[in-house]
């Protein structure tokens, strides 16, 4: 309670200066007549607010937010990269928290700085090291920062757990929209990092971020698996549906069926789980092939 407390009165009185807000501290409402209302814009940073006990002072968050499940009771703002401040705007925060990879428009996050709503956006490296970082970043910032060491010590514990994945699998990730929207993970991608960090190899390193799939390039690439969302795969209808899509029985994922898929935001959020997530990964990456 005491920490909460400290906490509201913290941010409402000096967060007009972090990050070199100019607004002056005068114009701060008294935490007793307001309390902080924060509007998450990315669900790796609502996930680590929760997880360091600040969930009552979110009041809206993106679709991204999907854990803890608690987080889906929210009002929602739209999808980090097609938010419009006047849906943030509407559910009047004093605080909106982002990254600079969520691919919220600039213009937007200006929009809602003029509405006169504190906007604060940290950086993300997707490394372990980079997920170490943003919580203890998110937990300075809301000055709760001691509890952002038992958050690490947890992660890494568990990431002691992983077990990589042998002989080097090389993994082709597909993020699928159902069949007209299909595109392949290059290189620099959080799945490309995670494939990595899990002991597989990406089955096409020879481009940046994402590329329409083609049934030519997907044959060439010849991965050994297929990652997909699970979202993704169910869009597809299943493993049955993406063995339809054309070069995919060729490969060696599809003729031994490897085909694995996750929960989106537990593989690409490099979130406090992100221990677990390579831990399901390269567990699924060990399978055996069907014979």
């Amino acid at each position: 309670m005491k920490q909460s407390f400290v906490f509201t009165t913290w941010l409402t009185c000096l967060l007009l200066v972090f990050l070199g807000n100019n607004q002056s501290a005068d114009a701060a409402r008294s935490p007793k007549e307001e309390p902080v209302r924060i509007v998450s814009l990315d669900g790796t940073v609502s996930e680590i607010l929760c997880d360091l006990g600040l969930q009552s002072h979110l009041i809206g968050v993106d679709v991204t937010s999907t854990y803890p499940e608690s987080l889906k009771k929210l009002p929602k703002v739209g999808h980090n990269r097609t938010i419009s401040a006047e849906g943030v705007i509407s559910l009047k925060p004093t605080l909106v928290l982002t990254t600079q990879n969520a691919g919220t428009k600039s213009e937007v996050i200006e929009q809602i700085k003029s509405a006169g709503i504190n906007v604060i956006t940290f950086q993300q490296e997707y490394s372990i090291a980079g997920a170490k970082k943003l919580i203890q970043d998110v937990a300075t910032t809301c000055q709760v920062g001691s509890k952002a060491k038992p958050l690490i010590k947890k992660l890494d514990a568990d990431l002691a757990l992983v077990k990589k994945a042998t002989n080097s699998p090389k993994v082709l990730f597909i993020y699928a929209r159902g069949t007209g929207t299909m595109m392949v993970s290059g290189r620099g991608t959080q799945v490309d990092k995670m494939i990595e960090l899990a002991g597989g190899v990406n089955a096409t390193p020879d481009f940046e971020n994402y590329k329409p799939l083609t049934a030519e390039s997907l044959v060439a690439a010849n991965p050994d698996v297929i990652l997909l969302f699970d979202s993704g795969l169910e869009s597809l209808g299943g493993p049955g549906g993406l063995l339809k899509v054309q070069g995919v029985a060729q490969t060696n994922a599809g003729k031994y069926g490897r085909i694995i898929d996750m929960d989106g935001h537990l593989l690409s959020g490099f979130s406090p789980r992100l221990g677990k997530a390579l831990q399901e990964l390269a567990q699924k990456m060990n399978q055996k092939p069907k014979a």
